[in-house]
Order: C-alpha cells, then sequence, then structure tokens
C-alpha cells in the first residue's frame, strides 16, 4: 500500500502528541528556499559539508545540511513522511529501507539511475546494491557501507602452531580449541551472544537462505540448525566465553589475549589502536574463514534516496550523482571512515596501502545485507531470545529453531 492514506497511518504515533494530523490532508507543501534540503544522519560539519560545499561550487546548487542524530532519526522521518514535508535528499539507513519503501516515503529512482553513469548499480557491491531494491525497482543508490572480518592475534596464533589466520570452520574450531588450552579463564574465539546478525551470517556460510522465495522462514532447516550447533559446540567445550565476559577490548584482545579472535567491523580498528598499544604488529585482520558453502559476511550502511515530497527532483538526483563518484566517497571516507561502496573508490591509495583496511574491501565481495523485511528487527530479537536460551540453558537447539520458525510466519503471514 504505497500511498499517502499509508504515510499518514504510518505516522499517527507521532501526530497523536505533537498535533499534525491535519498535515496529512493538506497536499505537498513546496519549499520556500531555493536551498536544496539534505538530512545527515551524524555531524554534518564534521562528515560531509566539506564535500556538499564542494558541490555547491561546481554546480551552483545550494545545499542546506541538517544534522540528525541516528538515534532520533525513525522518528525524525516518521514524522516528515506524514506531514510531507522532508527533505529533498535523505541519508537512509539500509536497514530502514523496506519500511520507508513500503510506506511509499521514497522516490522510484529506477529509470535515472540506469542512466547515470555514476550512479547505475554496476559500480557499486552487490550487498549493497541488494538494499536499494525493492520488487525490481531501485529507490536510492548505496553511498556507505561496513561488513565484518575476522581479528586475531598474530603472536597468540603462531603460538599454537598457525602461521597465518584460519581459513576453514575447521581450522578455526581447532585454533579455537588449541588457544582455549592455554590456561583457565583464556579462550579461542569469540561467539557473539549479543549481536543478532552473527548466528545468520554463519548460517549463510552453511548454505541457508533464511527465507526461500515465498518469504518462508528456513531457521529449523538443516542449514541454520547444523551452523548454530557449530557455534553451540565452541561454546560448550570451552573455546568461547559462555557469557559476556563484560572486558573491555584492550582487556580481552590486549595483553594475554583472553580472546584472541573475534568478529567485528572497521570501526574496531582504531579501538584496538588506542586502547591495546602493547600488541602493536602483533594483531591482524583476514576475511571470514570459509563454512562448508561459502564465507559470506554481513553488511550494512547507508543509501541515498530522494524524498517522495520533493519538488527539486533534478538538483536532489545531482547531489546524489556527485556524492556517489568514487573520488568523493574516498574523501567522505578520509573524512568519516565510513567504507566506500563504489568499487572503483577501493583503488585509491589509501584503501591499498592499509592492510587492515584493504581486507574488509575484499570481504565486501562476499557480503550480504540481513533479509529487508520491515519485520527484521522484532525476528532478530527472538532468534536472540532463542539462541540465549540454547547456549545458556541447555535448550534443544531444534525446538528453539522450530518455535523461531512459527515466530517467524506469525509475524510476517
Amino acid at each position: 500500500m504505497k500511498s499517502w492514506k499509508k504515510l499518514c497511518l504510518l505516522g499517527t504515533t507521532l501526530f497523536a502528541t505533537v498535533g499534525l494530523m491535519a498535515a496529512c490532508s493538506s497536499g505537498n507543501k513546496e519549499s520556500a528556499s531555493d536551498e536544496l534540503t539534505f538530512w545527515y544522519m551524524g555531524d554534518g560539519d564534521q562528515g560531509i559539508k566539506p564535500i556538499v560545499d564542494e558541490f555547491t561550487k561546481e554546480s551552483g546548487i545550494k545545499v542546506k545540511i541538517q544534522s540528525i542524530p541516528w538515534a532520533t532519526s525513525r522518528d525524525k522521518l516518521l514524522t516528515a513522511v506524514a506531514s510531507k514535508e522532508g527533505p529533498d535528499v535523505v541519508q537512509m539507513g539500509t536497514t530502514y529501507m523496506s519500511e520507508f519503501v513500503d510506506a511509499g516515503a521514497l522516490m522510484d529512482i529506477t529509470e535515472d539511475v540506469k542512466k547515470s553513469d555514476s550512479m547505475k548499480s554496476d559500480n557499486f557491491f552487490d550487498g549493497s546494491v541488494a538494499t536499494t531494491e525493492f520488487s525490481g525497482q531501485t529507490y536510492a543508490v548505496p553511498w556507505y557501507t561496513e561488513t565484518r572480518g575476522l581479528y586475531y592475534r598474530k603472536d597468540l596464533l603462531e603460538s599454537v602452531g598457525y602461521q597465518e589466520a584460519p581459513k576453514t570452520w575447521d581450522e578455526l574450531a581447532d585454533a579455537a580449541k588449541k588457544l582455549a588450552a592455554r590456561g583457565d579463564n583464556k579462550y579461542g574465539f569469540g561467539v557473539e551472544l549479543k549481536e543478532p546478525t552473527f548466528g545468520f551470517m554463519f548460517a549463510r556460510q552453511n548454505g541457508s537462505e533464511l527465507f526461500d522465495k515465498n518469504d518462508k522462514p528456513l531457521f529449523n532447516e538443516s542449514e541454520m540448525v547444523d551452523a548454530l550447533k557449530f557455534l553451540d559446540k565452541l561454546v560448550q567445550d570451552g573455546s568461547a566465553p559462555k557469557t559476556d565476559l563484560g572486558l573491555e577490548i584492550g582487556q580481552s584482545f590486549g595483553g594475554e589475549g583472553v580472546v584472541p579472535m573475534f568478529i567485528s567491523g572497521p570501526w574496531m580498528i582504531n579501538s584496538i589502536k588506542d586502547s591495546a598499544p602493547d600488541i602493536d604488529g602483533k594483531w591482524g585482520v583476514a576475511e571470514l574463514p570459509k563454512g562448508p558453502v561459502n564465507n559470506m559476511s554481513v553488511t550494512g550502511g547507508a543509501n541515498l534516496a530522494v524524498f517522495n515530497s520533493s519538488k527539486k527532483k533534478a538538483d536532489a538526483l545531482k547531489l546524489i550523482e556527485y556524492l556517489s563518484k568514487p573520488e568523493n566517497q574516498t574523501k567522505f571516507f578520509e573524512s568519516t571512515n565510513s567504507l566506500p561502496t563504489n568499487k572503483k573508490s577501493w583503488e585509491a591509495e589509501v584503501f591499498k596501502s592499509d592492510p587492515l583496511i584493504s581486507v574488509f574491501g575484499k570481504q565486501l565481495n562476499d557480503s550480504q545485507p540481513m533479509p529487508l523485511l520491515k519485520q527484521w528487527d522484532e525476528i532478530s530479537q527472538n532468534f536472540m531470545k532463542q539462541w540465549e536460551q540454547v547456549v545458556v540453558s541447555g535448550k534443544n537447539l531444534q525446538d528453539a529453531m522450530d518455535e523461531l520458525n512459527e515466530q517467524t510466519e506469525t509475524l510476517i503471514k
């Protein structure tokens, strides 16, 4: 139901408190300003203003950047949808896409993207493009992304016979067990219990599609159940902690290396450098170990879209096109550490010369977003509840996934 009627329904809760319901029946209001409005999630002055200023200098199009904290961004967007007074260009988190496309909030830019050398889908990683397309139509252009890699302590792995990071599940389990055998309160690998994508990522590495073509969940099929068995075994045999150790990264990964292997994103690089200088040169990042089928990681990030209420579509697309160029995505990385979605950006020296960051560029070729369902957040929360009962309380894994399947079928029918 892509209509303004649905947009009004989406914003009903907010209108109840701010008294804006009348806006739903008033039709579009064209901005009195000639400026293009751009909603940026984060600190716009620090993150994007210098690049946008160059756009204005080149195009003559003035842009008003409004910085919006991520924590309040969804409510802000819902209000904008209902009032039809949103921005011209919006930074849209990939996990928001399904909800706001379904609500009709974002403009269909399929034909514009096809015609543009800068915005065409072939320029970007497949996993990022997947977050912009719904029912065969394109509603955004990938902007920045993130993915996960394997952080590992070189010195400790060498001490148990590994000269490089594990490349398969079997090597990961073997190395983790040997590292855990170093003594009490020492482990080999961190199995994330509170990260909602972790189990699903391993399920994909074991061949699970998570949903079939008719959106029927496949969580209780052998591909996912066996992947979770692999992770649960690491916990139960002591290779991985059973609970959150409550340690800062400098304590868990630095020093003696309580947990010398874990999976995380590029944001962790600076955290380790800052909090664990004692292990400088003793750690690295590698692509994820390959499961029985692949080494698929998970991707996220944000896209750029045109709000459906915009009266400045042509100028809005010019800004998106400018920000999508590889050189400008590289500049954005240099000011924010946000990884480019444009594959050509990764040819810049700043990426090729950094062995830690370059790993994530390689991993992006084998990364996919979580399913783009508006119910996904609730589904992943249900998964974590079941997964915790399996790991901590010994609940039967098959029973847990059967229940998750039933819960999910009820949610999405």
